[in-house]
């Protein structure tokens, strides 16, 4: 479970969360609730959805959560909202996430990410406002020149998405370094899988799923023929590549532990968010089939250029620093998945925005 510091928390606290419509995002302003904070969300939409916004004041039994329509890029819109809402701190999730997609537009990438950051970076220096929490990715790496990846392993993102993460995180670190007040919390995530224990929150991706969890409870609920498997002659233990998966929920989690910390401390940092340990793609796929008790078809196809054999986390620093480590296993991982995908096998339903 997330550390609990000594830090004390203003119920009364409001936390920009862009982004927080989204799979990761509406899980964190779940756990931001839980915890006494009040999520204001500002998404423009484009991959997601205001149904999500619906289900966490049903988890969380809240009414009035602010929701804003905007695109981060936007630098008044981000000014404003943080103003009017008197927000203290920002959980930037905001951003284009597909590795395939960044390699055929990666000016899209550019402009969402690293101009879409620097615009509300802007914005919180001109409503004074200090903490971030920014989501990184194990991308920014590249090829493992050792493994499992520590935090000081060489940074060297083998494709626009990853060097995108890069290029905010040196934009963090310049602005920390400057001595502008702001500090930042960087989170390289590695591969966050599942939904929320209760089946109404999940990962609802817009076409044809990019990542494998997602594609393989499509698969089981019909909505795709058979999984491809992207190369099965690497040298892992079923030669399928191997990846360091986290229950969404873990990672939400460890959103609350790194923004308590910035708040508590304003000593800026970068971790690692993952478990420590690899599952290969076949793996995955079985412990989906035990947990859904679906058959999950497959087939083998070539391998994915530039995709890598195996890689994990060393998370030894985010226990040190944050008091955080993962709780849920891939067991648990693939039930909430099931959870979330049965009972909403053509993901969530639509409704127009009207902005807080």
């Amino acid at each position: 479970m997330a550390g609990v510091s000594n830090f004390k928390r203003d119920s009364s606290a409001r936390i920009l969360v862009p982004g927080g419509a989204g799979y990761i995002g509406s899980h964190t302003c779940v756990e931001l609730i839980r915890r006494g904070y009040t999520p204001v969300i500002v998404d423009n939409f484009v991959n997601s959805s205001l149904a999500a916004v619906d289900r966490i004041c049903q988890i969380t039994g809240t009414n009035d959560l602010p929701v804003i329509e905007a695109d981060i890029r936007d630098t008044d819109a981000m000014t404003r909202a943080m103003q009017d809402h008197n927000c203290v701190a920002v959980v930037h999730f905001a951003g284009l996430k597909a590795v395939g997609e960044s390699t055929s537009e990666p000016l899209d990438y550019y402009s969402n990410n690293v101009q879409g950051t620097l615009s509300l970076l802007e914005a919180m220096k001109k409503a004074a406002v200090n903490h971030i929490v920014f989501s990184s990715s194990a991308t920014v790496y590249g090829t493992p020149v050792s493994l499992p990846y520590t935090e000081s392993h060489p940074l060297a993102p083998t494709n626009p998405y990853g060097m995108t993460k890069y290029a905010v995180e040196l934009m963090l670190n310049d602005l920390v370094a400057s001595g502008a007040g702001i500090n930042a919390g960087i989170l390289r995530y590695f591969n966050p899988i599942g939904a929320h224990p209760t089946g109404l929150i999940g990962e609802d991706p817009n076409g044809i799923p990019n990542n494998l969890m997602p594609f393989v409870a499509q698969v089981a609920v019909g909505r795709r023929p058979r999984l491809s498997v992207f190369g099965n002659d690497y040298d892992t233990h079923d030669g399928t590549g191997v990846r360091d998966y986290i229950h969404v929920v873990d990672l939400a989690e460890a959103h609350i532990a790194a923004l308590e910390k910035l708040m508590e401390a304003p000593d800026s940092f970068t971790v690692n968010l993952g478990s420590g340990n690899g599952y290969s793609v076949l793996d995955v796929v079985k412990a989906f089939e035990k947990a859904s008790g679906r058959e999950i078809p497959l087939e083998f196809v070539d391998r994915r250029p530039g995709d890598l054999p195996a890689y994990w986390a060393d998370p030894a620093y985010a226990l040190e620093l944050l008091g955080w480590k993962t709780r849920f296993s891939l067991e648990d991982m693939c039930r909430d998945q099931w959870a979330w995908q049965s009972g909403n096998p053509d993901g969530y339903p639509q409704r127009q925005c009207k902005s807080a």
